[in-house]
């Protein structure tokens, strides 16, 4: 039998998964590391430490597999997405990597609004704004403030795209991380030339793009010594995390939703055809299926949100999860579900790190609203969860304007988990929530979907879904609890208009 091997470069973890032509995982081993902290908003990371923990998550996963290397017929890639590594002719790396959820660039993506002729006009250009997470501003803020660097840039990459590079020797990107860069024309499918021009980045430090299933280079000898794998083995393009794991859950069809509630919220929509992005509040990138396109809006403290929470008020919580064994997410759950649908008129907005989609607004600010004398514990942990899937309610909303039917709602990460939470979701949602097999896996199984569809194991990323992922649980909303929550939901879209000019205040304090 053969197998590919599907890698994510995560934020803080590296994770690596050996998966069979059956679709199923066989091995799998996870390598956590730190990102660096220069001051207060901003986050780097050395890309050395991502190879590192890609050659040891390898070796581990191809240790526990017991396979041959020339078993191996291709590799696949995936990882945080828009974080810039800016690479001299020499090919190596001249400063740390500047991270998705670096926050330095608010001043440079202003000036490409300003310089474009406002943010309409941008997503004429490249059919997203600029974001201070996006590539786009990391490459100015460079050319501004280390313009020494900046004329050394021969070309960047992003995160997954350097260790390609370390495999293979090749310089590429796949279609959705350059999307993610705010620099390519997602509609005809290149590099936006007339907005690079503009802007007066260099040309030439553009890295070639291919499709996610596309074969981008082979394991070079030494790459093949250092993990243990046969020289030539095929590397796919991959895809960004977000549309790896569209991939991963199947979500490739139009009125399938994908909804991931890990640390933040992505609510993603495949699109068979282009469309104009509204207002630049959700993001349009080109996916993992080749000639098609994924639709997505993004909140920033979705699971973030209970994990605060819990960290904060949840003490009695973890003192009971380590006398019983059980996790304490799932504590808090079952106290929410004493609760009454509505949280007894409680309602939370999880804007506590601002706010990306709806509202692409820094200065947003969570709130508990309508706190009552009746309200215990219980109460507030049901209204964060609620108010999480308000949240991404508000995405699914917008995605719609769009003509979408959503018909089912496919979910993973830790809103997944607990079969409590995924009724509220149904409940709030107004549609079926499924879980599909390997859910959980995040980016590596897509990325290790994309690598069977170069090495020819299925003919299509469509068909490989289908063929491999299956339904593990359904749940069907509570027709009076949905009714009840569409009252309670145009509440909840009013608490952020009200509070808007108050938390602007605030921040300034």
């Amino acid at each position: 039998m053969s197998y590919v091997l599907g890698i994510d470069v995560g934020t803080s973890a590296c994770k690596t998964i050996i998966v069979n032509e059956r679709g199923e995982i066989v091995a799998k081993a996870t390598k956590e590391y730190d990102f660096i902290v220069p001051r207060p908003g901003w986050t780097e990371s050395d890309p050395e430490v991502w190879w590192d923990a890609t050659v040891d998550t390898v070796k581990k996963a191809l240790e526990k597999a017991a396979i041959k290397p020339e078993e191996i017929a291709a590799i696949g890639l995936s990882g945080q997405m828009h974080t810039l590594v800016p690479l001299d002719k020499n090919r190596k790396v001249i400063r740390n990597a500047i991270m998705w959820n670096d926050n330095r660039v608010g001043k440079q993506c202003d000036e490409v609004h300003n310089k474009v002729g406002g943010e309409d006009k941008l997503i004429d250009y490249v059919a997203n704004t600029a974001l201070p997470g996006y590539t786009i501003g990391k490459i100015l803020w460079i050319k501004e403030v280390e313009p020494e660097n900046y004329e050394k840039i021969d070309k960047f990459v992003i995160a997954k795209d350097y260790i390609r590079y370390k495999l293979t020797g090749k310089i590429a990107t796949d279609v959705s991380d350059a999307s993610g860069t705010c620099l390519y024309n997602v509609e005809k499918n290149k590099w936006s030339d007339d907005l690079i021009n503009l802007l007066e980045i260099k040309k030439s430090i553009f890295p070639d793009v291919v499709e996610s299933p596309e074969i981008s280079g082979h394991l070079t000898s030494e790459a093949a010594s250092i993990l243990g794998l046969k020289e030539g083995t095929p590397v796919v393009g991959g895809a960004g995390d977000v549309l790896a794991q569209a991939v991963g859950t199947g979500a490739t069809e139009e009125g399938i939703a994908m909804l991931i509630i890990g640390t933040a919220g992505i609510a993603s929509v495949a699109l068979s055809k282009f469309r104009r992005n509204p207002g630049g509040s959700l993001q349009l990138f080109r996916g993992g299926v080749p000639g098609e396109w994924n639709i997505f809006g993004c909140t920033l403290a979705a699971g973030g949100s209970f994990k605060w929470f819990r960290d904060s008020f949840g003490l009695e919580e973890k003192i009971i999860a380590n006398l019983s064994g059980e996790d304490a997410y799932n504590v808090l759950v079952n106290e929410a579900m004493q609760v009454e649908v509505g949280a007894n008129g409680l309602l939370f907005t999880p804007y506590i790190v601002g706010e990306r989609c709806p509202y692409t607004d820094p200065n947003a600010r969570g709130a508990f609203v309508g706190i009552n004398v009746i309200h215990d514990k219980r109460a507030f942990v049901r209204a964060v969860l609620e108010g999480i899937v308000f949240s991404l309610k508000d995405a699914l909303k917008l995605i719609e304007t769009l003509g979408v039917s959503i018909t089912q709602v496919r979910v993973s990460g830790g809103g997944a988990i607990n079969p409590k939470w995924r009724q509220i979701q149904a409940d709030i949602l107004g549609t079926e929530v499924v879980t599909v097999s390997y859910s959980g896996e995040g980016g590596s199984y897509g990325a290790a979907v994309l690598a069977g569809v170069g090495a020819g194991f299925w003919p299509s990323v469509k068909e490989a879904t289908k063929k491999l992922l299956k339904i593990e649980s359904r749940t069907k909303p509570i027709a009076e609890n949905n009714k009840r929550y569409e009252k309670i939901y145009e509440i909840y879209r009013e608490i952020y208009p009200a509070l808007k000019k108050i938390n602007e205040k605030i921040s300034t304090l």
